[in-house]
This record gives structure tokens, C-alpha cells and sequence, in this order.
């Protein structure tokens, strides 16, 4: 239903039905989304997310495999015209959708680097070296998706029972590698942080970075019945989700 969400309101906004959109957003149950792109059996140990009844779906994005934990990570999503955006090329629009996150990590104490990342890598936000939030795009039509997560906690031998890491030997030497390039908010801060404080300093921060007022609203009901028929169509198919083929 979130991956059915972002692009229901994405096609609204593309069809001028509603306006530029900021959403936030959790998974239960805790979810491994993987990139448009990938291969689902090379990305994730399925085995492992059906022990623990955790979802696997495939995102409109492209980008690589992401675990969203249920307790301690917010994900959000913008949705906007690329001209409203004042975004020349892909690596503007990532500049300045992530300015909003890097606004409201400085409110709470974390500085944050943009990462414009590489062939393999979609750009990210750093601290220190060690990524503190990843994103994924879509264009289409002028409007551009970009969703991503913004770790509050991180659980690593959690997220690596379910993540499949090529070329690394054993499960322990991946968690080794990850704490030298994983970080959250938590462990920057040395507190705990709510997700009502993480929800409201984001909304200044978009606020102030995409030079615009947020107001808070629900989606159309347009928008929530195409987002249901899009679940039932395509995000929960195994069409899609395995093979990456959808008829929606």
C-alpha cells in the first residue's frame, strides 16, 4: 500500500489533479522494498523475510534494496513538477529535496553531507562518511517521485538477515562493513527522538529548503481508490515483485 500510495498521488499530480505533495510514512509489518531494476532473488534472502513475515515489493524507483524497519525508521516521499522544483537535471532535484532533510537533521544537532553517489549509487545524505539516509527517483511527465528512508535507529544484523550482500563471506563480516557506513539518528544524538519531533522539524525543513508552505491535508479519494486498485493490480502481484511486470 505505500509503494501503491506514492504512485497513485504521483499520477494524480502528473494528471494536474492535486498539488506538489510531502508524505510521511512507516511499514508494518517491517518491509524490504528492492529498485525497479533488480533482480529480487539476488537482493534479498527470501527465505528469511517469510520466517519473520516480512513484506518484499518492488518500488516504481530505481535505485538498490532497502529495509524499512517498522519501529525505527520514517520514510517520506515528495512529489512535485520539476519546474517547481527549480531542477535543472536528476542531481538538482536530489540537491534540493534532500536540503529539506539536511534543514531539519541540523535543527536536531546532526550535520549532514549531500552525496551525489555514483553509477551504482543514487545520491544520499552522509555523516561523516556514513549514510544516514538513502532515496530513489522517478520522472515522469515534469513531476519528479523521489521517496526515501531516514534512519532513526538501526538494527544491522536485523537488516542483513534480510539483505543478500554479494562477494562478502559471512553474515558477521557484513555487519563489520556496515558499521563503518550506516549511521542514524540515534546514534548521532546519543537520544532518543520521536517521530512526532523527526515529523515536525522535516516540515520546516522542506518548508524552508523548498522555499514553500506545507499544509496538512488527506488524500483525495481519487487518489485513495486508484492507490487500492493499484495494490490489488500490481504491488501485491508476484508479476511485479519477481519479475518486474506489470499490466497497470
Amino acid at each position: 500500500m505505500n509503494m501503491a500510495t506514492d504512485e497513485a498521488i504521483l499520477r494524480a499530480r502528473i494528471n494536474d489533479e492535486v498539488p506538489n505533495t510531502v508524505r510521511f510514512y512507516r511499514w508494518n509489518p517491517s518491509a524490504v522494498s528492492i529498485g525497479k531494476f533488480q533482480d529480487v532473488e539476488n537482493e534479498v534472502e527470501l527465505d528469511n523475510c517469510r520466517k519473520c513475515s516480512g513484506d518484499v515489493v518492488r518500488r516504481i524507483t530505481g535505485g538498490g534494496t532497502v529495509y524499512h524497519d517498522a519501529q525505527d525508521e520514517l520514510t517520506y516521499s515528495v512529489i512535485a513538477g520539476k519546474e517547481d522544483l527549480r531542477a535543472r537535471d536528476i542531481t538538482e532535484a536530489y540537491a534540493r529535496i534532500y536540503a529539506g532533510l539536511s534543514e531539519a537533521l541540523k535543527t536536531l544537532g546532526v550535520t549532514a553531507d549531500f552525496s551525489e553517489g555514483n553509477v551504482k549509487t543514487c545520491p544520499n545524505l552522509t555523516v561523516d562518511g556514513k549514510k544516514i539516509s538513502g532515496s530513489a527517483q522517478c520522472h515522469k511527465s515534469g513531476v519528479v517521485l523521489q521517496h526515501g528512508t531516514l534512519l532513526v535507529k538501526v538494527d544491522l544484523e536485523r537488516m542483513f538477515e534480510l539483505l543478500r550482500v554479494a562477494r562478502v563471506k559471512t553474515h558477521m563480516e557484513v555487519i563489520c562493513v556496515a558499521r563503518r557506513r550506516i549511521t542514524s539518528i540515534t546514534d548521532e544524538l546519543k537520544r532518543d527522538v520521536s517521530m512526532h519531533e523527526l515529523e515536525t522539524v522535516l516540515v520546516d525543513g522542506f518548508q524552508k529548503a523548498l522555499d514553500t508552505v506545507l499544509k496538512g491535508g488527506d488524500m483525495t479519494r481519487h487518489e485513495l481508490e486508484l492507490a487500492k486498485t493499484l495494490v490489488q493490480a500490481k504491488f501485491k502481484t508476484s508479476d511485479w515483485n519477481y519479475l518486474g511486470r506489470t499490466k497497470v
